[in-house]
């Protein structure tokens, strides 16, 4: 759930509730440090949230994008130290997860949108003596970054009934790992059905992001409650420097400002920096020109609340965001998805 939503006190009450509570990394060496008063490095930021995340109970891990080149390594050191019970990766194809650091009972489970997604990955770790432990299976229908180009998105072809069955069947050819299905489930009845189709699990992220435990600043909640479903878009051009579709709330200021090309260039955070020719990390798209990017870093951390005096938020949501209407505790939303309402 991207920036800031998801950190400890979300993945902890999912924890403690049953579920497998999800910290984001991304941007989290800033959050932590906010939030203590103290300098941490991206190593000692995934190390602290997830043990926060663990303290009470249940299992919990962390979500590390691809795309952060530059803390990747960091972030899975700091996970694993902490002992996280997963580390789950896209925004990206995780090829060299199995290889930083042995995994012990951690569980890594890479994210993907296509069955040569997952072919890939598979015949990588199998090179480093690995194979996933389970894999996320995620349609066009999820929030945030997107795993197909913009004119995939909405092909019959690529809903997540109809990518399911052929990826249980490269699983199976593999080892049979467990499949958690994600991007658009809303409901009981839509876990029911995956669950009844052969998926293990669901991951879930909409609903959690409107709930009181979620982190998310209470402009992002109110947004999502204001939303209609023409306010849901694919952002493209412009759109996020990591060059993938991203959903957001179109009447996400920053997105606003970037389509009427009212922002100048900015980048001063640094976490989707690509190295140059010299090997340094000096290259974002958003950082040389604003005509086709958002600043993604410095958006998303404003509707978590970080900077929002100096930089415009940018509001990431699933599909289905437009079908929340309250926002309730972790508790009373398990107890519906679940079946286990009173």
């Amino acid at each position: 759930m991207g920036v800031g939503v998801s950190l400890s006190p979300l993945a902890s009450a999912v924890a403690r509730e049953g579920g497998l509570g999800i910290v984001s990394s991304a941007c989290l060496d800033r959050l932590l440090s906010k939030r203590t008063g103290k300098k941490h490095n991206t190593y000692e930021a995934a190390y602290e949230e997830v043990a926060l995340a663990k303290a009470a109970g249940g299992y919990a891990g962390i979500n590390i994008m691809g795309a952060l080149v530059h803390d990747f390594n960091d972030s899975v050191r700091g996970a694993l130290d902490a002992g996280a019970d997963a580390i789950i990766s896209g925004a990206g194809l995780p090829l060299t997860l199995p290889a930083i650091q042995p995994s012990k009972d951690t569980a890594l489970i890479p994210i993907v949108s296509s069955t040569r997604a997952l072919d890939i990955i598979c015949k990588k770790w199998e090179k480093l003596s690995y194979r996933p432990d389970a894999v996320v299976l995620e349609g066009p229908l999820a929030g945030g970054h997107l795993g197909f180009k913009k004119d995939q998105i909405d092909l019959e072809s690529n809903t997540l009934e109809n990518l399911f069955p052929p990826i249980k069947e490269m699983a199976k050819k593999y080892g049979d790992f467990p499949i958690i299905v994600a991007g658009g489930i809303y409901t009981y009845e839509d876990i029911v059905k995956f669950m009844k189709m052969g998926a293990d699990g669901v991951q879930m992220g909409t609903r959690f992001l409107a709930t009181t435990e979620s982190s998310a600043s209470e402009s992002y909640k109110q947004a999502v409650l204001n939303a209609k479903e023409e306010d849901i878009v694919v952002a493209h051009d412009p759109g996020s420097p990591c060059g993938l579709p991203f959903r957001v709330i179109r009447q996400s200021p920053m997105y606003v400002s970037a389509i009427k090309k009212l922002r100048p260039p900015k980048c001063d955070k640094g976490y989707v920096l690509l190295k140059d020719s010299a090997g340094n990390f000096t290259l974002c798209p958003a950082k040389a020109s604003n005509e086709h990017h958002f600043c993604i870093c410095n958006g998303l951390l404003s509707s978590a609340d970080y900077n929002p005096d100096k930089e415009e938020p940018l509001y990431t949501v699933g599909t289905n965001a437009y079908r929340v209407d309250k926002i309730v505790s972790v508790e009373s939303l398990l107890k519906e998805l679940t079946g286990d309402e009173a």
